[in-house]
């Protein structure tokens, strides 16, 4: 009896390391981390579902040095957008679900 349980246990241990895939890099597009202030993705804005507040996404753009953020609206994409300043320009400003901050000049 020891003998089948020692194999079965084994076999359960191969099987979810078989079972785990190797971690997608942050710079993935499919890849649902959060982007820190030192990192960003570069196929940002990437679409997917948001789970950002507006408030929160207001937030995250001000503390990336943005001022005036205008209203932001989200689209379908889930990508938040809205106007804002930085170093004395009108920008446009899109936050992604990983928290991605990307910009255009208007």
């Amino acid at each position: 009896m020891k003998p089948i349980a020692i194999a079965l246990g084994a076999l359960s241990i191969l099987s979810a390391a078989h079972a785990q895939d190797a971690a997608k890099p942050a710079t993935d597009p499919q890849t649902p981390a959060v982007a820190t202030p030192e990192t960003k993705n570069p196929a940002a804005p990437v679409a997917g579902a948001n789970s950002f507040t507006e408030g929160q996404a207001k937030e995250r753009i001000e503390a990336r040095g943005y001022s005036d953020v205008g209203s932001l609206m989200k689209g379908e994409d889930g990508i938040w957008t809205g106007t804002a300043m930085k170093d004395g320009k009108s920008v446009e400003v899109k936050l992604d679900f990983q928290g991605n901050i990307v910009e255009a000049t208007k």
